[in-house]
């Protein structure tokens, strides 16, 4: 058992071994790891834990440097568990290298299928036992996919949990994946009124690369193909707090002069890339529809969902907009099957991926009865403008979870509990000690 000392806390590795799949215990088993932080010179304190679980899906946890941010306030009060969710960071990996040893795509999808929210509630229960005992309860935090996660705590096992934290994260119970798209759509073409609105200047220049890339496809540094589609998907900036400056400055360096007049600079492909590659979180393409897939809800699979739900705005097409004089708009958080032709780290996973989306038989998440009857407490940060989950889904799960409190605020962008310095989670904590 590894412990590291960083600036203000100590870290602590675990590694625990689960089935593959929990229906088969005496099965092929699996590693998870999870980092236990606690306050410097409060390692011996008998204090409550607090499991973290990270938005994604398909992204490890946070990788602590010190006491500061949203880790810091919860070291206050916490003994925190920074869970790496199966296949991701230091958990068995799951991806183009090792998803090969598996056999083919039909192999690949069948082992992909055992990595949903029910499996890592699942894993974070033979956790919970290991480090607390089988009568030991946690409180729980969950960002984004996260808070997805907890609402599937409180359905299978809430037996486990004292408490829960949810920021950005509460789905639609039965909001199955066009519904979550059709939803969408509408709120990124206004991400994108806004950012343009902030930085009209934005509005020719991508006019001038979409139309750069629709006639020239550019390679990126690690082999990528950026085309104007590919260029468009820049937009999962615009749900974060920061995110409209950060693609502005992108593209305030996007061109210089070449040997046969403009071209798109290194500089700006090498910060395209670091955007648009899943070389560091495959699972999220992969499986990225699948989170959304019940077979009471979406009994034919999900069917690449964003694709399909596409047609219906327009707006988004690439040829319209440089057609008219109006701007291009970028898409959000949708995961495209051309994505798995034009990212390297995605390709070889291709075929794996069609079958995920072609599953028909994704078994339910929720259990919206348990949760009409939910005796663990529960607060919730609902961004009023957030690009990431429906605003109106959120609210109605949380009237539909007895005794989910919630604080709907503008404040922050989807990110708020990464960008608040403690301040979303001080309020979530003081709203469920009654303070607030």
């Amino acid at each position: 058992m590894s412990v590291l000392r960083l600036p203000g806390i100590v870290s602590t590795d675990h590694v625990v071994q689960v089935p593959l799949d929990h229906a088969d215990p005496a099965g092929e088993r699996i590693e998870v790891y999870a980092r236990e932080v606690v306050a410097a010179g409060r390692e011996r304190e008998d204090l409550p834990w607090l499991l973290f679980l990270q938005g994604g899906p398909g992204n490890k946890a946070a990788r602590p440097l010190g006491r500061d941010g949203w880790l810091g306030r919860a070291l206050e009060d916490y003994r925190v568990l920074l869970l790496d969710q199966r296949g991701t960071g230091r958990s068995t990996p799951a991806d183009r290298r090792t998803l090969p040893l598996r056999g083919g795509p039909a192999e690949q999808a069948r082992y992909l299928a055992h990595f949903r929210a029910d499996a890592i509630v699942r894993d974070a229960e033979a956790v919970r036992r290991r480090l607390l005992g089988e009568e030991g309860r946690w409180s729980l935090l969950g960002q984004s996919f996260g808070g997805f996660c907890t609402l599937t705590y409180l359905s299978l096992a809430p037996e486990g949990l004292r408490e829960a934290f949810v920021t950005g994260g509460l789905a639609g119970l039965r909001t199955g994946a066009e519904a979550v798209y059709r939803a969408a759509y509408p709120r990124v073409a206004e991400k994108n009124r806004e950012h343009y609105a902030r930085h009209p200047q934005d509005a020719e220049e991508v006019r001038r690369i979409a139309g750069h890339l629709r006639s020239r496809p550019v390679r990126l540094p690690d082999g990528g193909l950026l085309t104007a589609e590919a260029f468009q998907s820049l937009g999962m900036l615009l749900g974060t707090g920061s995110g409209s400056h950060v693609l502005h400055y992108l593209l305030e360096e996007a061109w210089v002069g070449g040997a046969g007049g403009p071209e798109l600079s290194d500089t700006f492909l090498a910060g395209v890339q670091a955007h648009l590659s899943f070389a560091g979180n495959p699972l999220y393409a992969v499986l990225h529809e699948s989170i959304y897939g019940q077979r009471s809800v979406d009994p034919s699979g999900t069917r690449w969902a964003a694709q399909r739900v596409r047609g219906e705005f327009p707006a988004f097409e690439v040829d319209g907009a440089l057609a008219g004089d109006g701007p291009v708009l970028f898409t959000g958080e949708m995961i495209y099957p051309w994505m798995f032709d034009t990212d390297p780290a995605l390709l070889p996973l291709k075929e794996a991926a069609e079958l995920i989306a072609e599953r028909e038989d994704w078994p339910d998440l929720y259990d919206p009865a348990r949760l009409a009857a939910n005796e663990v407490p529960v607060t919730a940060a609902v961004y009023h403008a957030d690009m990431y989950v429906d605003t109106a889904h959120s609210l109605e799960t949380a009237r539909s979870v007895r005794g989910l409190r919630t604080w709907v605020t503008d404040e922050w962008e989807h990110d708020g509990l990464r960008v608040s310095d403690g301040r979303v989670l001080d309020r979530l904590i003081r709203m469920g000690r009654g303070e607030v």
